[in-house]
């Protein structure tokens, strides 16, 4: 059987290295290409057909969500298996939603990702164990309370504008990342997304990209606003 060949997506060289040395001292994988962005690592991922791409999901220009959804389309024999620093169980839920066959926290051991690697390339979904508690229930779908979107708040209560900067706060941009892509100040996105707050009723990251998911912002097709498949 030959070696499970890794594209590793992330848009900081030295992680990319250290990853790169940890997967090639595997005996069963090896590594095939890198890539900084979501958009090389679609371009990479058809170049190569890798087995797994190991990617983040904030990286510059198109986020890894959207990335998933490409390289799904356009080499589906290929499993994806997200490396986040991201622990909320939104993100979670719309990386399987976009196709992703896996989930793991960068503080993770070294072991629990060789093990992940090895999971999604036999066909299996994993999501990393030391998520809390809470996070690995609210994926199985036992939602709090606290985690429901409220009743009474559609989304045409927001302006065209602030379902934009929903949508990408959904993907997992930051405010700086936002501001650059919509041509705003920081400041302007920090009040877009306080104004989105107060319109929903929702506070947290989480809310909101919970939110995006269930009203359809983040279902897998979506494209980024002012992006063009």
């Amino acid at each position: 059987m030959g070696k499970i060949r890794v594209l590793i997506a992330d848009d900081h060289a030295v992680l990319r290295a250290g990853l790169r040395m940890l997967v090639n001292a595997q005996p069963d994988m090896e590594v095939v290409d890198e890539a900084a962005d979501g958009a090389m690592a679609h371009q990479k991922a058809l170049e190569t057909s890798p087995d797994v791409v190991l990617m983040d999901i904030t990286m510059p220009g198109r986020s890894g969500i959207q990335a998933i959804e490409d390289i799904r389309r356009d080499s589906p024999q290929t499993k994806v298996l997200i490396l986040t620093m991201h622990d909320d169980p939104a993100y979670v839920r719309s990386v399987l939603a976009a196709g992703g066959a896996g989930y793991v926290i960068k503080k993770a051991p070294d072991l629990d990702l060789l093990a992940a690697i090895r999971a999604v390339h036999r066909g299996r979904t994993f999501v990393d164990l030391t998520l809390a508690d809470g996070v690995a229930q609210d994926v199985l779908g036992k939602k709090s309370a606290s985690g429901k979107v409220r009743e009474g708040r559609p989304m045409s209560l927001l302006s065209h504008r602030e379902r934009e900067v929903l949508c990408l706060v959904a993907q997992g941009y930051m405010n700086r990342h936002i501001a650059e892509r919509l041509r705003l100040s920081v400041k302007s996105v920090e009040t877009y997304r306080w104004r989105i707050a107060e319109k929903l009723g929702l506070r947290s990251r989480a809310d909101l990209v919970r939110y995006a998911l269930e009203v359809g912002l983040l279902a897998p097709g979506t494209a980024p606003p002012g992006e063009d498949r």
